[in-house]
C-alpha cells in the first residue's frame, strides 16, 4: 500500500473497531486483515509521520465516529472500541511523537470520583484526550478526593477531569473542588465533568469550569483552552 492508501486504512480500521487482525469489525468479512495496531506498525516502517499518522488516520477517523454516535448508529459500546483502537495506536506512536520534537498539549488529571465504580465513559473520554495529544495521568474509578487533588498538586496538571454516574456521589466533585480551593491549586487548574446526573447548571453550581455530555464535547472544551 501507498502511503495514502495506508492512512485511509488505518482510518478505516479505527472506524470498524479493530486493534487487530482477529478482530472482526462491525462489517463482515474482515477478520484476518489487517488491524489497526499492524497498520500504524507498516505506516512507520514506511517512515510516514507520526503527526501525520495522528491527525489524517486517528483523529479524522473519530470525528467519524463521534457523528455515528450523535446520530444514534453507533452505541458506546461501538465507541468504545473504536477509542481502544486510538489508544493503542497512541501507545505506539507516543514514542516516535516524542522523538520527533511533538509537544505534549500538557498533563490531564482524570478520575471517577469517590464510591463510584463507573469507568467506561472516563475511559473513552482519557482515551481521545490522549489521542489529541494530552499527557493522561488516570487514577481509574472510585478515587477519594485526596487522592484526585495529591495527583493535580504532584504532577502540576493544568486540566482536571471528574466524572461520576451515580447522584449519590455527584457531590464528590464539589468536595474535590472545595479542597482545591483549600491548598490554593484551583486557579491553576481547569475542571472538566461529566457523567449522566451533572450537566451545565451542577457544573455552576459546584464551581467547575466545564460540562462536557461526552468525550467528544470534551475535546471541543479543551480546544477553547488553546
Amino acid at each position: 500500500m501507498n502511503p495514502d492508501e495506508l492512512l485511509e486504512k488505518i482510518a478505516f480500521n479505527v472506524i470498524q473497531g479493530r486493534v487487530e487482525a482477529e478482530d472482526e469489525g462491525f462489517d463482515p468479512g474482515l477478520e484476518g486483515q489487517p488491524g489497526v495496531t499492524e497498520l500504524v506498525n507498516e505506516a512507520l516502517n514506511q517512515n510516514i509521520e507520526p503527526k501525520k499518522i495522528l491527525i489524517e488516520s486517528l483523529t479524522q477517523s473519530m470525528e467519524i465516529v463521534g457523528e455515528k454516535f450523535e446520530q444514534n448508529e453507533y452505541l458506546i459500546p461501538d465507541m468504545l472500541a473504536s477509542a481502544e483502537c486510538v489508544g493503542m495506536a497512541m501507545d505506539l506512536l507516543a514514542p516516535h511523537l516524542i522523538k520527533a520534537g511533538v509537544e505534549s498539549k500538557g498533563k490531564f488529571v482524570i478520575a471517577t470520583v469517590k464510591g463510584d465504580l463507573h469507568d467506561i465513559g472516563k475511559n473513552i473520554v482519557a482515551i481521545m484526550l490522549k489521542g489529541a495529544g494530552y499527557d493522561i495521568i488516570d487514577l481509574k474509578s472510585d478515587v477519594s478526593t485526596d487522592r484526585i487533588v495529591d495527583a493535580v498538586k504532584e504532577s502540576k496538571a493544568p486540566f482536571l477531569g471528574l466524572s461520576a454516574l451515580l447522584t449519590t456521589t455527584m457531590r464528590n466533585m464539589e468536595n474535590v473542588i472545595r479542597e482545591l480551593e483549600k491548598q490554593g491549586l484551583r486557579d491553576k487548574v481547569k475542571v472538566l465533568i461529566g457523567g449522566a446526573p451533572t450537566s451545565n447548571e451542577f457544573a455552576a453550581q459546584i464551581g467547575a469550569d466545564a460540562y462536557c455530555k461526552d468525550a467528544f464535547q470534551a475535546i471541543e472544551v479543551m480546544k477553547s483552552y488553546k
